[in-house]
């Protein structure tokens, strides 16, 4: 009997061991309502960077436009949860627009 218990015991912990744990996938930057919110027409890319951090696109052919990316993708489903798109456009180093694709996290 004993040894029928040490079995299952043993083939229990072999089976915990076999789960997969993915973790989340969190890419890009981190775009906050505060960094948002400080954004105005008339600052310089120097004070854009200080507030949004280092675009994650800075195209060589459009140096007038950089673009913040966001992404979130939990670990126990396939798709991307959450994703956040801001883009800036500059004139002559001054920021002109801002274009805002922002979708919050689902409850």
């Amino acid at each position: 009997m004993l040894s029928k218990l040490s079995l299952v015991c043993i083939m229990s912990v072999f089976l915990l061991a076999c789960t997969i744990h993915r973790i989340d996938v969190q890419q890009g930057n981190i775009i906050k309502p505060e960094q948002i919110e400080q954004l105005k027409p008339g600052l310089s890319k120097r004070q854009v960077r200080f507030i949004m951090g280092s675009p994650m696109i800075q195209d060589p052919f459009h140096n007038e436009r950089w673009d913040y990316v966001y992404t979130l993708q939990p670990g126990n489903v396939r798709k991307i949860e959450e994703r956040q798109l801001v883009t800036v456009y500059f004139e002559n180093d001054v920021l002109v627009k801002i274009d805002k694709r922002l979708k919050q996290p689902a409850l």
